[in-house]
């Protein structure tokens, strides 16, 4: 006999982990908390209860990430999306689904799967022995969050999420902005050069800090905490503190010098650092906010330089346990101190329903293989899988890591291809098919270790 590998947290991730490792020959036990203890969120004690939205958004897998995810996911057959189009909704280019039958299914599915056994428990602690995928979200019970942080270094553990918008670099007018670090701070050229600078006018900025404080701003949900970190203050709360607050703060000017304009000084500079290691996503620094998405695109389309600016993810502030992983993780998803624990899910700093269950689906596979004694590698980096992989575990900066959706930013440029917004469907394109090759392939290989 196989050991069994546990699985703690019933949600996308959880359920698709489960569904994987049980379908791979591997017997599973499946620990969700609820209904015996509730969340704030939560309706119900169904796996799969979807808590926000109904959608898994755009289902376009020729020019869209989020779309080849779902295609790479059902070609590993998984639950997740299978049971989604049993219980699709009209929705244009999107997958919606009705979501109280899609939670039931998942967990009459499972419940019925003779090698998953679902136990209604709470775990607080991180075991020390066997198998195991914590897959827990970011609603994380807070014993089980000590624990963890105990586990991983209290300074490891996010409880509270405060996120800066990101940009595609690409979109960015660097015939108004340019790269310097301030001071020019630095001993390569690359470090000199490591932030993209938007300036502004005294008008520039005083219109901006008008339309920060006018825009609409999202409210905190119950069981959320209203009390901001210092350092994680929304602007729109510093600009409310007074005018100049920003100007002496994130969007302060010295130490920068405008090579479009060597002879004027800024009022105001807006900084854009790198996110990722490839250098196609920059995030706003400073710039958490709790401005609604709409409201947040208009405001900031006001900076110079971001006029034609396109949004990798905007910003927010919420209540989100998530691991620092690019620090804690290899790219099985293992707990580098303690190997015998991955992750899976919104925990280790991926953003939606899509890419959690991609993350439980990747733990599952890998746990699986790991217990029948297969080698199997990780998703391969080509493909959306892979790339959102690969990011979480190593590809982001671990110092400014926060949660991320999957977008061709974290794919790997593809040779020959022009940049900008007239080449874009082009590349979209290959970056797909080269994901779907790369996906195809380790699907193979993944069936002969099996075989």
């Amino acid at each position: 006999m196989t050991e069994k590998l546990h699985i703690v947290g019933g949600g996308m991730a959880g359920s698709e982990a489960a569904w994987q490792a049980a379908q791979m020959g591997v017997d599973v036990v499946l620990h969700e908390m609820r209904p015996k203890v509730g969340t704030f969120a939560h309706r119900t004690g169904h796996l799969a209860e979807m808590v926000c939205s109904n959608s898994f958004r755009s289902d376009d897998d020729a020019e869209n990430a989020v779309g080849q995810l779902h295609w790479e996911m059902r070609a590993a057959q998984g639950l997740v999306m299978t049971t989604a189009d049993r219980h699709r909704l009209p929705a244009g280019g999107a997958l919606a689904v009705d979501r109280d039958p899609f939670a039931e299914e998942v967990t009459a599915t499972l419940r019925a799967h003779p090698r998953v056994t679902v136990q209604e428990s709470e775990i607080t602690e991180l075991p020390g022995e066997g198998r195991w995928i914590f897959a827990t979200g970011p609603l994380t019970s807070p014993a089980l969050g000590e624990a963890i942080a105990r586990a991983t270094g209290a300074d490891q553990l996010a409880f509270f999420d405060a996120i800066a918008p990101i940009v595609y670099a690409e979109s960015i007018d660097m015939g108004v902005a340019w790269r310097q670090s301030r001071y020019d701070k630095g001993e390569t050229e690359e470090e000199r050069q490591a932030y993209i600078n938007c300036p502004m006018t005294k008008d520039q900025y005083e219109a901006f800090i008008d339309a920060l404080l006018a825009a609409d701003k999202t409210e905190f949900h119950e069981g959320e905490t209203a009390d901001y970190f210092d350092g994680c203050l929304p602007i729109e709360v510093m600009a409310a503190r007074g005018r100049e607050t920003l100007r002496h703060g994130p969007m302060k000017p010295v130490g920068l010098t405008n090579p479009h304009k060597p002879d004027e000084k800024p009022h105001a500079v807006v900084q854009l650092r790198r996110d990722n290691a490839l250098g196609t996503l920059y995030n706003i620094v400073g710039f958490q906010t709790k401005m609604k998405y709409g409201a947040q695109t208009d405001v900031f389309r006001m900076i110079p330089g971001l006029e034609e600016a396109r949004f990798a993810r905007l910003g927010g502030i919420h209540r989100n346990t998530f691991l620092n992983s690019p620090t804690l993780l290899d790219d099985q998803l293992r707990l580098r101190a303690r190997p015998n624990i991955r992750f899976a899910g919104q925990i280790t700093g991926v953003e939606g329903y899509v890419e959690s269950a991609a993350m439980g689906l990747l733990a599952g596979r890998l746990a699986a293989a790991e217990i029948l004694g297969q080698a199997l590698p990780t998703a391969p980096a080509d493909s959306a899988m892979g790339a959102l992989v690969h990011h979480i575990t190593g590809g982001a900066e671990a110092r400014t890591f926060q949660p991320m959706n999957v977008n061709f930013g974290l794919f790997r440029p593809v040779e020959g291809l022009k940049g900008g917004r007239k080449g874009r469907r082009e590349r979209y394109r290959a970056y797909t098919d080269r994901a779907k090759a790369a996906w195809r392939a380790w699907l193979a290989g993944a069936a002969l270790d099996a075989a």
